[in-house]
């Protein structure tokens, strides 16, 4: 469901205390890092109705699914694993993730480039907004609206200690290109250290927001939730994998499966049908992503 609110994310009942070589990071949110007022997601709505980009008649007669063009930035404190310089095996597991959870969306990725920087300020301190990830993005980002820009940062101190990703919209990118991307927790790639997210699934889910997707439990059990027919009503995001959960009368037990709600990346398996066709009409219309 969808609610014209903070897209933040916090996981209830969650502590995430990385090990070795991931070190002294105790993770306390799953925070998007996003406010977004209900003014601007109602003119955000009705200009994507207004503007809504069709499927193309060519595509029904492609053979392969578009491919997005993947730029990591990998940004470090130093030249070790222990502080952010994940090896490109990890890079391209995270990769091969991707690609097999939107597989039923027609959508393929592929790593187009990386970048090292080893900058403690930008690891430790780049959050939601501030000056250093502004520049830090205004330096590193590389393509257009249909190029997907990652951050892998350490979000150790300042406001933005303790988080695991946070990413931009495809309705922003035309008022402000450069800020345009993911940032995420370098040790939640698949085999990291953050317990209960290191498969993977935080790009996951913060790429679900960067081609359309908002939170499964966005309005609660009232509201018009999150712009997707198909995902029951939750009144509260999930954490762990809390099978049967059915926190609203009437609607379905909440979707903990879905990439879109808070689970454990172990529990997160699918995007539902209203899901895919709401990535692949914002995709069309601000990303210019022919699917």
């Amino acid at each position: 469901m969808f609610n014209p609110t903070v897209l933040a994310l916090f996981l209830s009942a969650a502590t995430a205390v990385l090990g070795s070589p991931f070190t002294n990071v105790t993770i306390t949110g799953r925070n998007c890092g996003t406010t977004i007022t209900e003014e601007k997601i109602r003119a955000n709505e009705a200009h994507f109705h207004a503007n809504l980009v069709p499927p193309s008649p060519a595509k029904a007669l492609a053979a392969a699914a578009p491919t997005v063009s993947v730029y990591f930035h990998v940004i470090s404190k130093d030249n070790t694993l222990a502080g952010g310089n994940v090896p490109d095996s990890m890079i391209a597991d995270q990769i091969d993730v991707l690609n097999e959870d939107y597989a039923d969306a027609g959508l393929a990725f592929k790593l187009a480039g990386t970048t090292r920087t080893v900058n403690a300020n930008w690891f430790n301190k780049v959050g939601p907004d501030s000056s250093l990830q502004t520049t830090m993005k205004k330096q590193l980002r590389t393509g257009g609206a249909a190029a997907l820009n990652v951050y892998t940062v350490g979000f150790k101190s300042g406001d933005a200690a303790g988080l695991l990703g946070y990413a931009t919209f495809p309705s922003d990118y035309s008022s402000d290109p450069k800020d345009d991307g993911v940032v995420i927790l370098f040790s939640s790639l698949p085999g990291g250290s953050t317990t209960r997210f290191n498969e993977g699934k935080t790009l996951t889910h913060e790429a679900g927001h960067w081609v359309g997707l908002y939170h499964t439990f966005q309005g609660g059990c009232s509201g018009s939730g999150d712009q997707v027919s198909d995902t029951p009503p939750e009144a509260s995001s999930a954490s762990g994998c809390p099978t049967g959960r059915d926190t609203c009368s009437g609607g379905g037990v909440d979707p903990i499966h879905n990439y879109m709600d808070y689970s454990d990346d172990s529990c997160m398996t699918s995007f539902s049908a209203g899901q895919i066709t709401r990535m692949t009409a914002q995709l069309r219309t601000y990303r210019s992503i022919n699917i």
